[in-house]
């Protein structure tokens, strides 16, 4: 039976592989938290706040994140593609996304703010209305993505095919025009 949590508040604690499994966890915050070992099964976060937490490598099977923010996290090689896709609504600020994976999410609205997003896999990803703002999308991995209405303008080393996306009415700089045109081997000056 699932264990349900509300309104509480958690600080530097260091969690256990199984801890959270089948547990519902509602306008909760968590601060300082390690949850490095996790084995994350049957849980649910709604209106959750992660602040200055480590998720690195943590195992994230069927987890349902609705309306979450992660902000100053590590999220290194967490594997997001397997997570409740009904109401998939999650947000980063100033986080190490490095190595994480989107693929097959619908993540229209999505928010990204000063996050480093080296290698993150976005495969047949959803990303319509998403923000990238000030993210370093070094090797970040778009192919068959959807990003019509995404905003580049301020984020940096991406490289985007749009003849293998879909990109319309998406927003970029003249800086980032680069990261466009860079299969054709182009040599731009400005």
């Amino acid at each position: 039976m699932t264990e349900y949590i509300h309104d509480q508040d958690y600080f530097d604690k260091t969690y256990t592989e199984d801890e959270f499994n089948l547990k519902e966890f509602e306008v909760c915050n968590f601060t300082g938290c390690d949850f490095t070992r996790c084995n994350f099964i049957g849980v649910t976060f709604t209106d959750c706040t992660f602040t200055n937490c480590d998720f690195s490598n943590a195992k994230i099977n069927h987890v349902a994140f609705r309306g979450v923010n992660f902000i100053d996290c590590q999220v290194l090689d967490v594997n997001f593609s397997m997570c409740d896709k009904l109401i998939f609504e999650i947000h980063f600020k100033d986080c190490i996304l490095d190595f994480a994976k989107f693929y097959d999410l619908k993540m229209k609205g999505t928010s990204f703010t000063n996050c480093s997003m080296i290698a993150i896999d976005f495969m047949n990803t959803d990303l319509t209305d998403v923000l990238f703002e000030n993210c370093n999308l070094h090797k970040a991995v778009f192919h068959n993505t959807v990003a019509n209405k995404a905003d580049f303008t301020t984020s940096y080393n991406f490289s985007i095919d749009p003849e293998k996306n879909k990109i319309k009415k998406a927003s970029f700089s003249l800086a980032g025009l680069k990261g466009l045109v860079e299969k054709h081997e182009l040599i731009i000056r400005g």
